[in-house]
């Protein structure tokens, strides 16, 4: 039996991805072993959101190369997409394959073969699903792709195509699957989650597939990924409300808080109306986890502009706050705009933001001191001395004795500061 060796770089729904394309493997013979591992196949779930995330993807198709020199390198999704002529030359990958073709991984790999299709021709959501998941206790089920957003930094509209929904039938259909597999938790997620079932036509097809996956018997927790602001109305957030199974933790997709930046970004609302989807989450659920991303050294970004980013976040006191320097990407609006600012700059920038995020975490944190939370373990951890770790619903991650349950379980304890971990992901 061949080896075959995955890599996934980037978001929630690479991940799905790679997952999906390793039990299309699986099934058709191959054994996954671990990418470090000696393989004949390597495959490389790649990333573009950032141009850290371009070098990162061409680091490792040619460490792939490097690693066995008669292996067939694969290289697919979102970097594939830029040019895929140019990043098969630059690096080397013997096979390439785009966003949409990856339900055929192993068809091409058998054929020697590369399938790339223009963004501009995405326009059916591709059918991947997954039977299990390499987490064992929580599984990620991505039911949307494509954006039709446009902002001026980013090029994912650009290779992942115009917004698209699975089926709800499919998607019910897989969380059954997963629940009856043993998951108890179910994350949903896509590229533009909140725009879920627009292109079919319906409106609240989001909250009605939430509400359906919620009848599933075994499926005890949903939590959902990035939201934008748009999608927090009252109306929508007084049904989410009434899922007991829906978990209160929100990434609500925010990038600046100041009304002038966010219209150089081309992103649809202002500062005010995201005040107001953080308080109406507030009112409908007790103490909610809302958490976001913000881009520091946006172009034109002056110091008044970063004041006003700060004060709000200031103000809004949100969970955790994950920062990235402006990135500039080749074939954006914002590459090409004026008052670039300096890269010293920008460092300093996101350095006040971790402080901050630091503080508003802490005191997020220590409002949970003495409150009785489920928790779903997750792993044990020998080497952290006998531990078990897990998520509250809000994802707070605790570390408890291991004693405490087995992986998969969900118990309820009552919060003490040693319990308590937490880790900052910034790109500072």
């Amino acid at each position: 039996m061949k080896k075959v060796a995955f890599l996934t770089l980037g978001c929630k729904v690479n991940a799905y991805e790679t997952e999906a394309m390793q039990q299309q493997m699986e099934a058709a013979g191959y054994t996954v072993v671990p990418f470090e591992e000696a393989a004949d196949i390597y495959v490389i779930n790649t990333c573009t959101v950032t141009s850290i995330a371009d070098k990162k993807s061409r680091q490792m198709i040619r460490r792939a190369k490097r690693m066995n020199e008669n292996a067939v390198v694969v290289a697919a999704g979102c970097y594939v997409q830029t040019d895929p002529e140019k990043v098969k030359a630059d690096t080397g990958a013997d096979i390439i394959i785009g966003n949409d073709q990856k339900s055929r991984i192993a068809e091409l790999i058998a054929a020697g073969t590369s399938a790339v299709q223009d963004s501009d021709s995405l326009l059916e959501y591709e059918t991947l699903s997954i039977s299990t998941s390499e987490n064992h206790t929580r599984a990620f089920m991505k039911i949307q792709d494509g954006c039709n957003q446009f902002c001026s930094y980013c090029r994912i509209p650009y290779v992942r195509g115009r917004e698209r929904s699975r089926a709800p039938e499919a998607v019910t259909e897989e969380a059954r699957r997963l629940a009856e597999a043993g998951f108890k938790e179910i994350v949903l997620t896509g590229i533009h989650l909140g725009a879920y079932g627009k292109d079919l036509g319906k409106k609240d097809a989001l909250i009605d597939v939430i509400e359906q996956i919620a009848e599933i018997p075994g499926v005890e927790r949903i939590r959902l990924g990035s939201l934008e602001p748009g999608t927090i109305t009252e109306e929508n957030v007084e049904r989410l409300a009434a899922v007991k199974e829906l978990c209160p933790h929100f990434h609500l997709s925010l990038q600046s808080a100041c009304a002038a930046t966010l219209k150089r970004m081309n992103r649809h609302y202002t500062p005010q109306e995201y005040e107001r989807a953080v308080e109406l989450l507030r009112i409908h659920f007790d103490h909610p986890a809302i958490t976001t991303d913000v881009i520091a050294g946006f172009p034109g970004e002056t110091e008044e502009e970063f004041a006003e980013t700060l004060a709000n976040l200031r103000k809004w006191k949100l969970f955790q706050t994950h920062i990235f320097k402006y990135s500039r990407r080749a074939g954006t609006r914002a590459d090409k705009m004026k008052d670039q600012v300096p890269e010293v700059i920008k460092t300093e920038r996101s350095r006040k933001l971790a402080e901050l995020n630091e503080i508003n975490m802490q005191a997020y944190l220590e409002e949970y001191i003495g409150r009785t939370a489920e928790v779903l373990l997750e792993e044990v951890q020998e080497d952290a001395g006998a531990v078990v770790t897990g998520h509250t619903k809000e994802y707070i991650e605790v570390q408890l004795p291991v004693t405490a349950g087995k992986p998969g379980e969900i118990v309820k304890i009552s919060l003490s500061p040693e319990m308590i971990r937490h880790s900052v992901q910034n790109e500072t």
